[in-house]
């Protein structure tokens, strides 16, 4: 990883124009899981997604949210590949309204990593293999994140959201971090 400029080694970058500056330090993993068109897998439109280019026309649920202006950190495929959008220098906007531990507004400072996949099926190993290299990775560029500072989007945003989801593997996940 070069820390300066917020960019993992190895990573597909696609740089997202949905960010903003950081005012706090990075102190929080954020897992979250996506499908587009939900429960779909394989194609491209999670990263138009995050790119400002899905086209609503392409599915009806595109529709809905292809106004949206939202964005993680970093996506990882269910092959494996790790793509990034936004550097960890920079506030991605994955967590919307949020709050940890009495503080609100965790885009602030977290960093947000999405699995391809559904908060109610089973993630591929190698998603976990490459979310456990990059758990490692920035935990040792950000200090301040422990394993108690991992969590769920559905553990901010309680009522709100449910992602990862009941099958996301968190014993094994923490126990090799």
């Amino acid at each position: 990883m070069t820390k300066e400029k917020g960019w993992i080694d190895g990573a597909e970058i696609l740089k997202s124009p949905n960010f903003d500056e950081r005012k706090d330090d990075v102190s929080l993993i954020v897992i979250h899981a996506i499908s587009l068109p939900p429960a779909k897998y394989g194609s491209n439109h999670i990263d138009r997604f995050f790119l400002n280019e899905l086209n609503p026309t392409e599915d009806p649920y595109f529709k809905e949210i292809s106004d949206l202006k939202v964005s993680s950190h970093f996506l990882i495929e269910r092959t494996g590949i790790l793509k990034q959008f936004v550097s960890t220098n920079n506030r991605a906007w994955h967590a919307g309204e949020s709050s940890f531990q009495g503080k609100n507004n965790c885009n602030d400072f977290s960093i947000g990593i999405e699995l391809e996949g559904t908060d109610n099926s089973m993630f591929e190993d190698v998603q976990y293999s490459k979310l456990i290299e990059l758990t490692r990775t920035l935990m040792q560029n950000y200090p301040k994140i422990s394993k108690n500072r991992i969590v769920g989007h559905s553990f901010i945003a309680p009522g709100r959201k449910s992602d990862p989801g009941d099958f996301f593997d968190w014993k094994n996940y923490k126990s090799k971090i």
